[in-house]
């Protein structure tokens, strides 16, 4: 085991690093080298979405900034600290500026998949804290001041198990993940298929669930936070893998609760932002309390739960067609109660419920299971990266999380 720096390895030809090619607007095309930009690397994962292009004329150009199957990811600006290996199905992409990449040379000396937990681990984190400079725009971290950074090698057997424990938790819990969006997808496949032959009636949200909102606790009072009580934000739901609701970011008492407008909704209530961003969707697992920024929908007769839950999310566009607002777009409670919706009949709907909701149950089910095979994972790394827990720990750990 040594210390060194990344720019020591670097000198040494251990690796390379670098940082994303600047396209010019020039050089924008439709088609050639794909973008990658910190939006895309999420999750320990890289999406390929970005609709931006570099044209295939300045391949010359982008040099080495074209993504290479193996190379480490890390964000370096706006959201710092993403971290994703690039897998071998990414090919004629190149990294935007805001991405650092380090390029393996030497695999007998670092192993890729460590450097990428170490990238991730307290030890960097607290080195990247102290490097961050900050723009009129968003802080980000110099190429410069990335090469100072200290780094621990152990001996390469020694990196490539613990790179193979918190992998293998890592990929189940990609395979959750991706379990549970596919639970989710057949579940709307099925509301799309029976609510197609289905015309909107007279029947409105309020004729078939009680429709409600949320209030805040005065933030001046603090005997009225830190309690029990789960209270939903809208930043809760926007970070959710699923439409799951299991806890949140703040709890407030029952004081708290008593002084805002907000009633305590219990487990099935359907959440749906209402303003700035509206139409983001989940059902809560516990009794919950929201702020303001909330229309909850609690249907009287509770099979009708994941046929409304689809009706909502498949009408989306509608509901920002009818929000207002000067300083931000919201849906009004009024304006939602009053709108018509499709009404299966019994058969129908009975048909729908014993698809839909094992399909949810699984998938929630799913996404439970990596909330604590993603707290063993964060445990498990700071400990492996710092000598304090040997690998033979770690993997019994793993084993007990489900692994």
């Amino acid at each position: 085991m040594f210390e060194t720096t990344l720019g020591a390895l670097a000198n040494a030809n251990v690796l390379d690093l670098g940082d994303g090619y600047r396209t010019k607007q020039a050089e924008l095309a439709t088609g050639g080298f794909r973008i990658i930009r910190v939006a895309d690397v999420r999750g320990g994962r890289i999406g390929l979405e970005s609709p931006d292009f570099v044209s295939d004329q300045y391949a010359r150009q982008i040099g080495s900034k074209v993504a290479t199957p193996g190379d480490v990811l890390l964000t370096t600006k706006g959201t710092i600290g993403r971290v994703a290996i690039v897998p071998d199905v990414v090919s004629r992409a190149v990294y935007s500026p805001q991405l650092c990449w380090f390029r393996i040379k030497k695999p007998d000396v670092v192993n890729a998949r460590y450097l990428s937990y170490w990238l991730q681990s307290p030890a960097f984190r607290r080195q990247s804290s102290h490097m961050q400079g900050n723009t009129d725009m968003a802080p980000y971290i110099s190429l410069s001041d990335l090469r100072t950074a200290s780094i621990t090698i152990p001996p390469l057997s020694e990196q490539q198990a613990i790179a193979e424990v918190l992998s293998a938790l890592d990929d189940k819990i990609a395979a959750n993940a991706s379990f549970s969006e596919s639970a989710i997808a057949m579940a709307r496949i099925e509301f799309r298929a029976r609510a197609s032959t289905i015309p909107y009636g007279a029947q409105t949200f309020s004729d078939l669930a009680e429709i409600s909102g949320g209030g805040t606790p005065s933030t001046k009072n603090p005997s009225l936070w830190d309690g029990s009580i789960h209270w939903a934000t809208p930043t809760d739901l926007t970070a959710l893998a699923g439409p799951y609701l299991e806890s949140t970011s703040r709890t407030i008492t029952e004081s708290g609760l008593k002084s805002c407008s907000s009633k305590l909704f219990e487990p099935g209530a359907i959440l749906m932002t209402s303003r700035a961003t509206i139409g983001v969707l989940a059902v809560n697992g516990s009794r919950t309390a929201v702020n303001q920024g909330f229309i909850v929908v609690e249907p009287h007769d509770e099979a009708l739960r994941w046929w409304l839950f689809h009706e909502m999310e498949s009408r989306v566009d509608e509901f920002i067609s009818w929000a207002n607002g000067a300083t931000f777009l919201e849906l009004s409670r009024g304006n939602f109660r009053k709108l018509p919706l499709r009404v299966p009949d019994s058969i129908t709907l009975a048909a729908f419920d014993s698809v839909a909701e094992p399909l949810h149950a699984l998938a929630r089910a799913k996404l439970k299971e990596n909330r604590i095979l993603t707290e063993t994972r964060d445990a498990l790394l700071p400990q492996l990266m710092s000598g304090k827990l040997r690998v033979r720990d770690a993997e019994a750990a793993a084993s007990a999380a489900g692994v």
